[in-house]
């Protein structure tokens, strides 16, 4: 490894992270809200990154390291989308106050890095969790910086990996565009109805690289467990619910929507809830054992024996951490009580405040804890974050009916969902960092990085992205609004933002006690038969696995979303197998993976372009090239093109790896 001891925490690296934090916060946001997903920036970042420091003798593996480590916070803090927009869907607020929504996430994700530190030792160092994105990582890093002339077949293979990722960009960015022109439709879908009791269903494949993509990404184990979902959702939820209703004369496809929002929403939630709590009780064991290794840590520092701990061991100490911590509830407790203030409850700002900061404190590491386990067992893209959020919102929703509703008026029943919305969006901020920082210090450790360097970097990164998330939210809300708002039938094609409209129709459900508790019980039944499955083929299989909670996803995302990510998780799975019969499997498949990064990064880019161009425009479809009429067609040419440009990709991919190791 070259030059251990030289570049790491460098100003020009961390000029090049902020500026890929900016444009890749942008593009999860708009992402997120259109899929209910986001997708981990660490192994673009670092791609583009060797590719800008190549030039410069000096850069090292360290350097471009801490250049992913700062663009990486760009993913994760843009999780807040799962809880923010709950504020406009619940009619509190009708736009992003810049300040306050910087605080949230600034303030969330400086916790999330000191309360990673301590987790750290039990979940990075002693622990045998795979990391499968922090390994990756990793080794992305180790093939684009080895410097020396021997090394020029794994420079060549940087090149290879800069031009999957550029060319995905570039042809998932053009493909948007003719969407975007409605000369190609953006989704192939149809609702249908089935026998005579008004029973709906339907399904809808959206034509979106970005989807296929993050399938790929995810693997196939999630993507068939994503299917298993959509079927029990679409295939038994909708069904059974419209028929129980009885509807015969409301449009189908108009039936099929609300029974999902109303109904089969919350069996997914339900299962989501399930899922989410059994891998919090499988971890309670591995973070105790972890805890008390960084304690020992610490005394060893304090012993004066600092020096002998090796570079890689070296944390932010342990003090230094717990004065930011407190520093950090200062201007959270201020927060709090000026939202409280704001929305009408000022008389009970010390209750508000000082219960608000308690559950603040003791939930964030516990989420930290639980949401570093996940990152670490399938990795921070999949990390079940909204299962998270949903805990965490119930439990403030309760303790607030509890403690601050008998001594309101009814009327501010709004402010008090507001209150649950905005202490859950710093929890979930702390459970986002903590889940991506985990991932972060992996790769530091595979590539002999210093963790407290990674960790000031990581700092940088979340100020960077907090600075960019409110006025892409505002854009994005100003462009499209979002489902379940007060003003969002009056808008063409609002954003589902789905985590947010569960998180905000849960604290709605809990502070107003009209939640329907049985669509949840039978959701978390659900849960639990998938998990027996789970643990069954855990035991008696090698390979197959059914992830609980990316079942509940399928339940509770609709089939927009689903669907072509499960098409994307079959295509890599074909890929890699094709992958394994090249001379370099292991270089083809990260090629692959490169790729995908290129295609999700290409489209949500123009997403935010085109928020923009509506915006300023006032038209729904300022691109639009034809008109109503062209449906079918659109259907037709863009279903085919989407499928041809897909294959034309991959096979381009192979043979670019073959032409090299030829």
């Amino acid at each position: 490894m070259r030059g251990s001891m030289s570049a790491e925490l460098t100003i020009r690296g961390l000029i090049i992270g902020v500026i890929i934090t900016l444009v890749f916060t942008a593009a999860n946001v708009y992402f997120g809200l259109k899929a209910g997903l986001t997708f981990s920036t660490s192994i673009p970042a670092a791609v583009i990154s060797m590719a800008l420091l190549r030039g410069f003798r000096d850069a090292t593996v360290q350097e471009n390291n801490i250049v992913q480590t700062v663009a990486s916070a760009a993913g994760t803090l843009s999780s807040i989308i799962f809880v923010l927009p709950g504020l406009i869907m619940i009619g509190y607020w009708t736009e992003f106050p810049f300040w306050t929504s910087f605080w949230i996430c600034a303030l969330g994700g400086i916790l999330g890095v000191m309360y990673s530190i301590p987790l750290r030792r039990a979940l990075v160092t002693t622990s045998d969790l795979p990391y499968p994105e922090g390994v990756a990582c990793a080794e992305v890093l180790k093939v684009g910086s080895s410097g020396d002339s021997e090394h020029a077949s794994d420079i060549e293979h940087g090149r290879a990996g800069l031009l999957a990722v550029l060319w995905g960009s570039i042809v998932s960015a053009v493909f948007a565009v003719i969407v975007g022109t409605q000369i190609f439709a953006a989704d192939v879908a149809q609702t249908f109805r089935i026998g005579k009791r008004g029973a709906v269903s339907g399904y809808d494949f959206a034509l979106s690289f970005a989807l296929l993509a993050i399938g790929h990404l995810v693997g196939l184990s999630v993507g068939i467990a994503m299917l298993i979902g959509a079927l029990i959702g679409w295939g038994w939820g909708i069904p059974h619910f419209s028929a129980i209703a009885g509807d015969v004369s409301t449009a189908a496809a108009t039936l099929a929507q609300s029974t999902w929002s109303h109904k089969v929403r919350f069996v997914g939630a339900g299962a989501i809830g399930v899922s989410a709590i059994w891998t919090l009780l499988k971890l309670v064991k591995p973070v105790a054992r972890g805890l008390a290794s960084a304690m020992a840590a610490s005394r060893a520092r304090k012993a004066g024996k600092a020096d002998t701990l090796p570079i890689t061991e070296r944390d932010i100490p342990i003090g230094i951490v717990g004065l930011i911590t407190l520093a950090c509830m200062l201007p959270i407790g201020w927060l709090l009580g000026y939202f409280g203030n704001t929305s009408g409850l000022g008389a009970h700002l010390p209750t508000l405040i000082i219960g608000g900061v308690t559950y603040v404190v003791l939930m964030s590491f516990f989420v930290s804890a639980v949401c570093g386990y996940m990152a670490g067992l399938i990795g921070s893209s999949n990390s079940p974050l909204s299962g998270i959020g949903i805990l965490v919102v119930i439990g403030a929703a309760l303790l607030l009916v509890i403690g601050v509703k008998p001594y309101v008026p009814a009327e501010a029943s709004k402010s008090l969902m507001a209150f649950a919305l905005f202490t859950t969006a710093v929890i979930f901020n702390v459970a986002a960092i903590a889940n991506n920082n985990l991932q972060d210090l992996k790769t530091g450790q595979l590539v002999d990085a210093t963790p407290w360097k990674q960790q000031v970097a990581l700092v940088i990164g979340v100020i960077a992205g907090a600075f960019v998330i409110p006025p892409v939210l505002d854009l994005v809300n100003h462009a499209y609004g979002f489902v379940g708002a007060p003003d969002a039938e009056l808008r063409p094609h609002p954003l589902p933002a789905p985590q947010a409209g569960l998180i905000s129709s849960l604290a709605q459900g809990v502070i107003a006690a009209d939640i329907d508790w049985s669509l949840i019980r039978i959701g978390g039944t659900i849960g639990v038969g998938i998990i027996l499955l789970d643990e069954i083929f855990a035991r008696t299989t090698k390979h197959m696995r059914v992830p609980p909670l990316a079942v509940g996803l399928g339940i509770y995302l609709p089939t927009q979303s689903t669907l072509m990510i499960v098409v994307g998780a079959i295509v890599g799975w074909f890929f890699d197998q094709r992958a394994n019969r090249t001379p370099k499997p292991e270089a083809t498949k990260q090629l692959g993976v490169l790729l995908a990064s290129g295609l999700i990064v290409g489209e949500s880019i123009i997403g935010v372009v085109l928020s923009a161009i509506v915006v300023f425009s006032g038209k729904a479809a300022p691109l639009a090239l034809v008109g109503p009429g062209f449906e079918m067609a659109g259907i037709i040419i863009g279903g085919v093109s989407f499928a041809i440009v897909a294959f034309v990709l991959y096979r381009w991919i192979l043979r670019m790896t073959a032409a090299r190791s030829a």
